[in-house]
C-alpha cells in the first residue's frame, strides 16, 4: 500500500493505464481534423471518433448519432437547458429542478431566471429523493423542461428516473438528467428510462478531463450555444478535441464490459468502511438513503465535530467534504441542508469516492486512522488550574523542569 490514499472519486477519478495507451497515437502520428474530409490523417480521425461515439452511446442505450461530443458536464448541461429553453421559448417559460442539484445546473437555472424563465426547485425527502408526486404537482401547462439528475454528487443517492421520466413525459415536458456521476457506476439505459437528455463527463469514469457528451433524443429541440463550423450536428461548433474523445470512448466501453464485477467490488469496500467506521465509533451516521445508491459513494457526518478538522487531521488521505466546484466555499453543504441536517452537522460531514484503484488494504487503514482521529479530537482536553501541583496530575500531564516554580 502506497500513500497518500485517493478517496475523493466524485471529484474525479485516475485515468485508466488502457485509456492512456488509446489516446496515445492520436497525439502524435494520428494528430488529423476530424473535419477533413480530402485525407487518410482527417478520415482516421473521423473514423476514431465515430467509433467512440458509438461506445459512449452504447454505455447509456443510445444510438450514435444521439451523441454530442462537449468539453464536459457542465457544458452538457448548459447545453441542455439553456438550449431546450431558447427552443421552447414560443411555448412555455418554466423549468422543474430539485434543490439538491449540481451547481452545473442550479447555476444555469439562476441565469435563465434572470432571463425571465421562471424555475421550480423541489424539495427532496430526508433521504434525498424527490417525491413523484411533488413533480407532477410542479409542473404546469408553461413546464418546457424537467431536469433531475440520476445520482447526487454528495450523498450518492439514485432518484426514480424512470418513474420521473414517465411523469414529465405524461405531460408532454421532456426529462434531461444529470449523470456525470452515475454513468459507467451504474447502468443506464435512455430507452428503458423513457430519458430525452443526459449529461455525462469522461474524467468521473477514468477518462481524460476537458471532454463530455450529451444525448440528445431524436425529436427534441435544442438551440445551440456556439456557432461556427456546424461541428456536432450543428449543436457544438468547434474542432473536435479528438485524443480526449477517443480516451472517452475507451473508457466507456471499459465500464460497459466491468461494471458488474466492479460495482460489486467496490460496494463490498464500501460497506467494510462504513461498517467498520460505525463499530470503532459512535456517533457516525449515514447521509441519505443507503439504497438506492452509488456502489462507491459513502457520505457520513460524525457528532460533535467538525469536518475540516477531520480533513486537516487525514493528511494522506485525499477526501472532501462536498462538491470539488464549491470546496472554497465556507458555506455548509446546501445537498445536506436540503435534507434536514443543520449547519453543525453539515460541516461535520465528510464523503468518501471510492474507485476502481482501491483496496481492502487502504479501506482497513483509513477505518483505523480515522477512527483514532475521532476518538482524539471528541478527547476532552485537560483544564489546569494556576497553582496545582502537578504531582497531583496524571504522569503525561507533569511539566518536567530542572528548577521548581516559586
Amino acid at each position: 500500500m502506497e500513500l497518500p490514499i485517493y478517496m475523493d472519486g466524485h471529484a474525479t477519478t485516475r485515468v485508466d493505464q488502457r485509456v492512456v495507451e488509446a489516446m496515445l497515437p492520436f497525439f502524435g502520428e494520428q494528430y488529423g481534423n476530424a473535419a477533413s474530409r480530402d485525407h487518410r490523417f482527417g478520415w482516421t480521425a473521423r473514423d476514431a471518433v465515430a467509433d467512440a461515439r458509438a461506445a459512449v452511446a452504447a454505455l447509456i442505450g443510445a444510438t450514435a448519432r444521439e451523441v454530442v461530443f462537449t468539453s464536459g458536464a457542465t457544458e452538457s448541461n448548459n447545453l441542455a437547458l439553456k438550449g431546450v429553453a431558447e427552443a421552447a421559448r414560443d411555448r412555455g417559460n418554466h423549468i422543474v429542478t430539485a434543490q439538491t442539484e449540481h451547481r452545473a445546473v442550479l447555476d444555469p437555472c439562476a441565469r435563465l431566471e434572470q432571463q425571465g424563465m421562471q424555475v421550480t426547485y423541489l424539495a427532496v425527502r430526508g433521504d434525498g429523493l424527490v417525491d413523484p408526486e411533488a413533480l407532477e404537482a410542479a409542473m404546469t401547462p408553461a413546464t418546457v423542461l424537467v431536469t433531475l439528475m440520476v445520482a447526487n454528487n454528495e450523498i450518492g443517492v439514485l432518484q426514480p428516473i424512470a418513474e420521473l421520466a414517465r411523469l414529465a413525459r405524461s405531460r408532454g415536458v421532456p426529462l434531461h438528467t444529470d449523470a456525470a456521476q452515475a454513468a459507467g457506476k451504474v447502468p443506464i439505459d435512455v430507452e428503458a428510462d423513457g430519458i430525452d437528455l443526459l449529461s455525462l463527463t469522461a474524467h468521473k469514469l477514468y477518462g481524460p478531463k476537458g471532454v463530455g457528451a450529451l444525448f440528445v433524443r431524436r425529436g427534441v429541440a435544442v438551440a445551440p450555444l456556439l456557432d461556427g463550423g456546424g461541428q456536432e450536428a450543428g449543436l457544438r461548433s468547434g474542432t473536435l478535441n479528438v485524443p480526449a474523445i477517443v480516451g472517452f470512448g475507451r473508457a466507456a466501453a471499459i465500464c460497459a464490459e466491468e461494471m458488474p464485477r466492479e460495482a460489486a467490488r467496490i460496494s463490498r469496500l464500501r460497506d467494510r468502511l462504513r461498517d467498520g467506521l460505525q463499530r470503532s465509533l459512535a456517533g457516525v451516521t449515514v447521509n441519505g438513503a443507503t439504497t438506492p445508491r452509488l456502489p462507491h459513494n459513502l457520505n457520513v457526518h460524525f457528532d460533535g465535530l467538525a469536518g475540516e478538522q477531520l480533513l486537516t487531521g487525514l493528511d494522506d488521505v485525499a477526501l472532501s467534504s462536498g462538491a470539488a466546484c464549491t470546496s472554497s466555499s465556507r458555506e455548509p453543504s446546501h445537498v445536506l441542508r436540503a435534507l434536514g441536517l443543520d449547519d453543525a452537522r453539515a460541516r461535520a460531514s465528510i464523503r468518501f469516492g471510492l474507485g476502481r484503484f482501491n483496496t481492502e488494504a487502504e479501506v482497513d487503514y483509513v477505518i483505523e486512522k480515522l477512527s483514532s482521529l475521532v476518538t482524539q479530537l471528541r478527547s476532552p482536553a485537560p483544564v489546569f488550574v494556576l497553582g496545582t501541583d502537578d504531582r497531583d496530575l496524571p504522569p503525561e500531564w507533569r511539566v518536567e523542569s530542572d528548577s521548581e516554580v516559586d
